[in-house]
């Protein structure tokens, strides 16, 4: 068995595709993985692969043209999950895309097409709560700032809503645990960045916004102690969404 294994993000994930494709080693022979690797497997011929570019460009089209953008998207948002099959998954459904072709995303009695969604919609769902729960805070320089730790990828399918929401303001939404961030200058396009551990000490630092005890006063203002429902609460916002959530802290 061939595992081939790339960094977690989507260019060298797309690069990893093509090279193991490009290897005509057979589909059954081989396995794809994201990096950090954890149990290494006995008897396998480990591969890494660097992000490129032209491939992964190529790969792109290959599956827009040959498959659908619908199957892309799906392909795309499965990426940004953090379960450890992701990529086998990719690879699984693009081998059954090429095969039956658009339809390939109704196929929902194949296992791969069914785990293909079940990635889709926890990285989908969880970047819905994120647009929800999201809080700002002003930073000097008139600059809004916001930190979250999802667990997967969602910064790409939240800055769309803000960017759409706040395009005359300068923000940045930085994911904590990867160290990335998206970075919207006013009126301009945003783009995503990584930032250095120097970079994430600055921004970290608590501001005085007045804004934040003005929250807090209506958030405490408008809740009822008779009718709190702790469990329901939970239910709806779990606690780990709560660690940069301002009227929790």
């Amino acid at each position: 068995m061939t595992i081939f294994t790339c960094e977690d993000h989507f260019d060298a994930m797309m690069t990893c595709v093509y090279e193991a494709w490009a290897s005509r080693l057979g589909h059954s022979n081989i396995k794809l993985k994201t990096e950090p690797i954890g149990n290494l497997e006995l008897f396998c011929d480990y591969r890494h692969v660097d992000a490129d570019p032209e491939k992964t460009g190529s790969v792109v089209r290959s599956i827009k043209s040959k498959i659908s953008y619908q199957a892309y998207i799906m392909i795309y948002e499965a990426a940004m999950s953090d379960a450890e099959d992701k990529l086998d998954t990719i690879y699984r459904f693009m081998v059954a895309g090429f095969h039956y072709g658009a339809h390939v995303v109704d196929f929902l009695q194949e296992p791969v097409v069914m785990r293909m969604f079940e990635l889709k919609r926890k990285v989908g769902n969880e970047a819905h709560f994120h647009v929800e729960f999201i809080r700002f805070a002003n930073m000097p320089g008139d600059v809004l700032v916001s930190h979250i730790e999802p667990k997967s990828n969602v910064l790409t399918l939240v800055a769309p809503h803000f960017s759409d929401r706040l395009p005359s303001e300068n923000w940045m939404i930085i994911d904590d645990k990867r160290f990335i961030a998206v970075v919207h200058p006013a009126d301009q396009d945003y783009y995503l960045t990584i930032l250095s551990k120097e970079e994430m000490d600055r921004l970290s630092i608590q501001t005085d916004d007045p804004f934040i005890d003005l929250w807090k006063d209506f958030f405490n203002t408008i809740g009822i102690k008779e009718r709190e429902n702790s469990q329901c609460q939970r239910n709806l916002m779990p606690l780990w969404y709560r660690k940069h959530m301002t009227e929790f802290q």
